[in-house]
């Protein structure tokens, strides 16, 4: 289905989760921050993905790409066993998977004791939203328990539709805003560390 048809049948809607993340104070004295802020989940998630790490296949097109990282309790330094990190994003061509048994560009994967997450997959790409370009995204859900729910998205330094985008533009999306470097086979990466808040 394409994606004016899918808009037109269930209506665009947004969620926003309230910001996450904190300050650490030691001895009243700030000693770093570790802040994941929300973004909106967007109208094209879908529930129970597969549980996988790589969403490659053959003949899929758009730049290799590596997306890891840890997930963190508000502490900043306390690895989450157990956290279910859900990714989905659009294919190169900006187009989601909403149908298929397959589940396209979307997967979900479950820590281990050392909190880390990593996702083989392909750099998304944009696509029009109210006449205008979104920037290249990626979309996560992450819960753990005894942790409030996180719903955010990811963007890309130097992406120049990020300055026009509602969400993207939003000061609370800056360290959501992250380089992309390359390795020395040509594969992208990206390094998105996550910090949850207690429940």
């Amino acid at each position: 289905m394409e994606r004016r048809e899918f808009l037109r049948v269930n209506g665009v809607f947004a969620f926003a989760i309230s910001t996450f993340g904190c300050t650490i104070l030691q001895n009243d004295k700030i000693t770093g921050d570790c802040k994941t802020t929300s973004d909106i989940l967007g109208p094209f998630y879908r529930a129970d993905a597969p549980i996988r790490t790589d969403l490659t296949f053959d003949g899929i097109e758009g730049d290799q790409t590596i997306i890891n990282g840890t997930v963190f309790s508000e502490d900043c330094v306390t690895p989450l066993k157990n956290a279910m990190v859900d990714l989905w994003h659009a294919d190169a061509e900006g187009e989601y998977d909403h149908r298929s048994a397959e589940f396209l560009h979307r997967a979900r994967w479950f820590t281990k004791a050392d909190g880390n997450y990593k996702f083989r997959t392909i750099l998304p790409g944009r696509y029009l939203n109210a006449g205008q370009l979104r920037p290249q995204h990626f979309h996560f859900r992450v819960k753990a328990d005894g942790h409030k729910e996180l719903i955010s998205q990811v963007y890309l330094k130097g992406d120049p539709y990020i300055k026009d985008d509602p969400w993207a533009s939003d000061p609370k999306a800056d360290l959501r805003i992250l380089k992309v470097t390359s390795n020395v086979n040509g594969t992208k990466k990206i390094d998105f560390n996550i910090y949850l808040r207690m429940a």
